[in-house]
């Protein structure tokens, strides 16, 4: 069995590399303080369902080891000892660095019970007008059960004293998510003074009990297990079912127990028995729980000085203002790379469709989408206009369900026809198919792409869009649709490389095909980019390439079970991660092939859940011209000597430094640089361009 690397122990470096952004004293104060937000919103995500499954493992007493010879057990107890590690780490961070940097720029964190009278009536009164209508206590009776309390929401608890009776009794304050962090208490208009909601909470919980006094206090969050899913085999209503999910998942076993190390000790014991939680789940914090909440800080306004300069995304020089996105696309293909090139050209070209007279149909994959999305306003209108409006809406996408019901119910109250994916199997395509009549005939338009259909993560995530009305596209694009939605077999598709059928072992030919190359003495390159690699099958390959002499480069952003460096399997194999402003999203291969290079995008990861269990899409490129742009993208990344890491043989990573003589070179600067030059010379050329006026016949 060739040397893999433990899933979740490759995720958590993955998030020390995060970590590790914020710990950089030349980052912007609102920058670093952004990315230790992140860093705590990856764990609770990852307890959620790494944890959880591996927790329901353990339960079920499975003791069979992984891929990598880890059991359920042994991967939980060293889970919890690294994140126990990063979780002071974050901490100390917060405590020792941060807050004193914020405290000195004018943002301060104030202790609710040290305010001064101007603070305190403030205070006070956001409290009585803000807060106190809006919350519930819940009474901790020892002859009663325990309250039920939903996960990842904070909660106050408290002691109460009974003068009277000298009965001492407990409580719980539950703080509904509505509700900022922050309270902002303000007296001096050249700060920001604010408060935390759970200590302004604890701090007023006597007007809860009147006649009791509060003796003791502390707040606590925590986390369950959402590794639930539909039985789709017994599901009838898979909508009705999704909802059953949702409310299960908020009160399904604890994972983690966030609780801080001031509590007192009784209010510890008993909030660790109403959670449930074994001391094992139990997580000290050094600070306040749930840090993921402090990206409202990261975004408050007024303080740009205290971030990094805008890049906004730039207008690609093939879109020409004004024009249609139909001629555009129709007088050649187009390949944008986002954030640097700006999302807008993929809004108008649905907005238009939904609008355009000529235009019969639309047909789109919906995985993940903005809150206020003009994709969905689009459709709902093309449906209104009398357009077949189709919309594949993936009910199984995590953490999006809730939302994506709700997008479901407005589409099919406006008219469109919707389909909840696919019985089993997820459906993770980034495909949008516009059929369009011209001069009699009709003619189909295509997006595919790497990101999913959100405007507002188009900005933040780095992805690639391609824009074609080439008949073989067209073609396999009505095929995909017709399988996902008709319930027949991706098959016979002339261009796109679906999953689960086509995409695993084509990439298993291409890598075979490099070792052989390899073999007879021939150039033999395979360079990769994706956010996680943990297929046995593809990882195995790759190190059969490896020692037949294939230069392999792999760009990894997250998990990379693949161990890289060991002389007998992987010698020729460097993994490098870029973790910067923009989370690295798209995924791009390509392989040498004697010289007629085939280069490809996809909405898959190297994972098995990808390949195997999901409907994706691989797209190749074959104009030479885009082709050469993505291969030169490629390649940038192994020049980054800013942001990248190499990873070692023992997983952990290596921050790469530049070496003396060379330039700095950090790739994503690259790429938006890249992309303003571009736009820059682009509308200099247009602003050259003289157009007569002709007069009118």
């Amino acid at each position: 069995m060739p040397p893999l690397l433990n899933r979740e122990l490759s995720w958590l470096e993955f998030n020390q590399r995060v970590l590790n952004e914020s710990l950089r004293e030349e980052l912007p104060l609102l920058e670093r303080l952004k990315f230790l937000a992140i860093t705590a919103s990856n764990l609770d995500e990852f307890f959620q369902v790494r944890v959880g499954g591996l927790m329901l493992m353990r339960r079920s007493g499975r003791k069979a080891a992984d891929a990598s010879g880890f059991t359920p057990g042994r991967c939980l107890s060293a889970i919890r000892q690294r994140v126990l590690q990063m979780t002071a780490d974050q901490y100390a961070l917060l405590a020792n660095t941060l807050l004193p940097a914020m405290e000195a720029a004018g943002i301060r964190l104030l202790d609710a019970r040290a305010l001064s009278p101007a603070q305190a009536a403030k205070a006070a009164a956001a409290f009585e007008d803000g807060i106190f209508p809006l919350l519930t206590p819940l009474a901790m009776d020892r002859d009663s059960p325990a309250p039920t309390i939903p996960g990842l929401q904070l909660i106050v608890a408290c002691s109460l004293l009974d003068p009277e009776t000298a009965i001492t009794r407990h409580t719980l304050i539950p703080i509904p998510d509505t509700l900022g962090r922050r309270v902002p208490v303000s007296t001096d208009g050249n700060e920001h003074a604010f408060v935390l909601i759970e200590d302004l909470v604890a701090t007023h919980a006597g007007r809860f009990f009147p006649g009791e006094s509060v003796t003791s206090t502390t707040a606590f969050r925590v986390t369950r297990n959402g590794d639930i899913a539909v039985h789709e085999e017994d599901a009838i209503d898979l909508a009705g079912e999704m909802e059953d999910v949702l409310t299960a998942r908020r009160f399904a076993d604890t994972v983690r127990l966030e609780l801080r190390t001031d509590a007192p000790r009784d209010l510890a014991r008993l909030i660790q028995k109403v959670a449930a939680a074994s001391p094992q789940e139990v997580y000290p914090c050094d600070g306040p729980p749930g840090l993921a909440s402090l990206m409202e800080l990261a975004n408050l306004t007024g303080h740009d000085h205290l971030r990094a300069a805008d890049w906004p995304p730039q207008n690609p020089p093939l879109i020409v203002p004004g024009a249609p996105m139909f001629e555009t696309i129709a007088a050649r293909d187009i390949l944008l790379h986002h954030p640097y090139e700006s999302f807008e050209p993929v809004l108008r070209l649905i907005e238009e469709a939904a609008a355009d007279p000529d235009v019969i149909a639309i047909k789109q994959v919906l995985y993940r989408t903005a809150r206020q999305s003009r994709i969905i306003e689009a459709l709902i209108k093309a449906a209104a206009n009398g357009k077949h409006v189709t919309v594949i809406v993936e009910l199984k996408a995590r953490f999006d369900e809730a939302r994506n019901l709700h997008r479901a119910d407005e589409l099919q109250r406006a008219g469109a026809q919707i389909v909840y994916g696919v019985k089993n199997l997820k459906t993770h395509a980034k495909i949008c198919l516009i059929v369009r009549r011209e001069s009699g005939h009709l003619r189909r338009y295509v997006h595919l792409g790497t990101g999913n259909y959100n405007e507002s993560t188009a900005k933040l995530y780095t992805d690639f869009s391609y824009l074609t009305c080439k008949p073989e596209y067209g073609h396999d694009a009505t095929l995909f649709f017709n399988a996902v939605t008709g319930r027949s077999k991706l098959l016979r598709f002339q261009r796109l490389v679906p999953a689960p059928t086509a995409m695993k072992p084509l990439l298993l030919d291409r890598i075979a095909s490099e070792a052989e190359r390899a073999k007879q003495g021939l150039p033999a390159r395979i360079m990769a980019k994706v956010n996680s690699l943990q297929d046995p099958d593809l990882i195995q390959a790759l190190y059969k390439a490896s020692q037949a002499g294939v230069q392999i480069q792999l760009n990894v952003r997250g998990i990379c079970c693949l161990k890289p460096g060991d002389p007998k399997h992987s010698k020729n194999i460097e993994v490098v991660s870029v973790i910067d402003r923009f989370l690295e999203h798209a995924r791009v291969f390509h392989f040498h092939q004697g010289g007629d290079s085939e280069v490809y995008i996809a909405s898959a990861d190297w994972m098995t859940r990808n390949l195997d269990k999901r409907i994706e899409l691989m797209i190749p490129i074959e104009e030479p011209a885009m082709k050469r742009r993505l291969v030169r993208v490629l390649e940038a990344f192994f020049q980054d000597n800013s942001q990248a890491y190499r990873l070692l043989p023992d997983g952990s990573s290596q921050r790469l430094t530049r070496i003396k003589g060379k330039k700095t070179f950090r790739v994503q600067d690259h790429f938006y640089q890249q992309a303003r030059k571009a736009a820059k010379a682009h509308e200099h050329e247009r602003s050259m361009t003289f157009e007569p006026h002709v007069p009118a016949v």
